[in-house]
């Protein structure tokens, strides 16, 4: 079984049915706006990886959006194991403004 092959085919799955999903629906905030949303509400304060894929669904993100984000160096894991957001997303949120 080639398990990497296969989470990857999941993540392009996951991907379609997104953009699906997005297509049928009403529309609504695009993907800036959700994502300034999601920085707003987040804040400065931690979450646990729970937390924070609970509110990525809030704003019509995937639960996983949370990884995608700590690789693009926009959420970081503190000592403590919760989630936080970095500069880097802070400093996008306040050019966006």
């Amino acid at each position: 079984m080639d398990v990497p092959r296969i989470q990857n085919s999941l993540r392009l799955i996951a991907r379609g049915l997104e953009e699906l999903a997005d297509a049928l629906g009403e529309p609504g905030a695009d993907e800036d706006e959700r994502t300034a949303q999601v920085i707003e509400e987040w804040g400065r304060r931690g979450l646990t990886q729970k937390e924070a894929s609970a509110l990525f669904r809030r704003h019509g993100f995937a639960p996983q959006t949370t990884g995608g984000w700590a690789r693009g160096e926009w959420v970081e894991i503190g000592g403590d194991g919760l989630r936080y957001l970095t500069e880097k997303s802070r400093i996008w949120l306040n050019e966006r403004s």
